[in-house]
């Protein structure tokens, strides 16, 4: 009987996360959890005990995206120039998390941080993606010392926010976010975005 509960459980999960991912996509991070246990023909509380809060259900549809911006922070360290290589990495997240609705509030920080049982797996793992990017960048004095990769993804974070409701929100949001760049590294800042 456990053994039955346990592949009952995982398809309600898979389920919700099909449904939610599809929810997400259409109505962004504020879809309807209810409507969302609705159509996946589970009851609330349900799609509650997989997903305890909304953080969780969105790190959770953004998961794959998150996955393949840690892959491509991967690809891009050692290559080339290293801000460039950093510039290019943040324009991805900046691209990704204006095309994948739901994916900037699951980076946001919201003082949950704080609490472990909270933390926040999505930007973690950016976090963690991004240091090595960052760390040749400031030891090749192209990023200012202090810059953390906590900063860079609130900034981006910020910048989809604020464009999310423009007429062109990608090019809005690439626009901000190169004007931001001028201040990140101060060398350079006089020559122009790179």
């Amino acid at each position: 009987m456990p053994d039955h509960q346990r592949a009952d459980a995982r398809r309600n999960y898979a389920r919700i996360l099909t449904v939610a991912e599809e929810a997400v996509a259409a109505q962004g991070a504020d879809a309807s959890l209810e409507q969302i246990a609705r159509t996946a023909g589970v009851g609330s509380a349900t799609v509650r005990r997989h997903f305890p809060t909304r953080r969780a259900l969105l790190e959770a549809v953004s998961r794959k995206r998150i996955e393949a911006l840690s892959l491509r922070a991967r690809e891009l360290t050692g290559e080339g120039d290293s801000r460039d290589a950093l510039l290019e990495w943040l324009s991805d997240v900046v691209a990704y998390c204006v095309s994948a609705r739901g994916l900037a509030a699951a980076l946001t920080y919201d003082g949950y941080e704080l609490d472990p049982m909270y933390e926040n797996s999505c930007s973690a793992s950016l976090e963690q993606a991004g240091g090595p990017l960052l760390d040749r960048a400031v030891r090749d004095d192209a990023v200012t010392a202090g810059v953390t990769v906590a900063d860079l993804i609130r900034l981006a974070v910020g910048v989809v926010l604020a464009t999310e409701h423009h007429r062109d929100p990608a090019t809005e949001a690439d626009r901000l976010f190169r004007l931001a760049v001028v201040g990140l590294s101060p060398l350079r800042g006089a020559q122009g975005v790179g």
